[in-house]
């Protein structure tokens, strides 16, 4: 008998964004995969939950997937987590569940909801996002013309940028759609330091600039970006 498959979604940032579900999932099933086994001990430990851990992250081996897919062939149930929010959303988790149906067509894969940065700067935006566009990190090849082309849509488009980057970014942006275009940024949301930027590009640029020697500017998670 295959064994099933759980998509687990982990908080962002706050212990306290997990839900009871997502806590008696992780206790039940026999191995718990992870992007990083410390930062997600961090949360077992606070929940008290006592299960083995593996690692499974970007650069995991085929021998790596042969190995999970050989567990699920003996009947053990796995939770698939990542260091926070939701697996396969811009996250390797979605080649490892492309490989397992590959192999296992007829395999049950459960999905337990919870946080997403994604969902979390979206509501709190200020934006219309009934309809929006979400590309996940910026490709390094060809971003100047697939992004004039995205805001042809004329809706939001969204996805992530590292707290490294971010400067440079803005610099691209407003060079390509000028500095008046409006943006939102959520940076270390539902963490201590949490921090929202509105404006125009050249005024968050600014604030940005202003305060990354101070404690709250230093972000230390990648930043949901949002261009109106």
């Amino acid at each position: 008998m295959i064994g099933d498959l759980y998509i687990v979604a982990t908080p962002i940032g706050n212990l306290g964004d997990f839900t009871i579900r997502a806590v008696e999932t992780l206790k039940f099933v026999d191995l718990i995969l992870c992007e990083d086994t410390r930062k997600t001990s961090v949360l077992l430990r606070h929940y008290e939950i006592d299960r083995p851990t593996l690692s499974y992250h970007q650069q995991s081996t085929d021998d790596k997937k042969a190995h999970i897919l050989s567990k699920l062939m003996e009947g053990k149930n796995i939770a698939l987590v990542t260091d926070a929010g939701t697996p396969g959303v811009a996250d390797p988790g979605n080649e490892l569940i492309a490989y397992l149906l590959y192999h296992l067509p007829d395999l049950k894969i459960i999905p337990i909801p919870g946080a997403s940065s994604l969902t979390a700067a979206l509501s709190i935006s200020g934006m219309n996002v009934s309809k929006f566009t979400f590309i996940g990190f910026l490709p390094k090849k060809g971003k100047d013309k697939m992004f004039l082309k995205l805001l042809e849509q004329k809706i939001p488009i969204v996805f992530y940028e590292s707290p490294n980057r971010i400067i440079k970014t803005l610099d691209w942006l407003i060079k390509l759609v000028g500095q008046d275009k409006q943006i939102f940024i959520g940076q270390e949301l539902t963490k201590m330091y949490e921090r929202i930027l509105r404006g125009n590009l050249l005024e968050v640029k600014e604030k940005l600039m202003i305060e990354q020697n101070s404690q709250a500017g230093r972000v230390r998670g990648e930043l949901v970006v949002i261009i109106s």
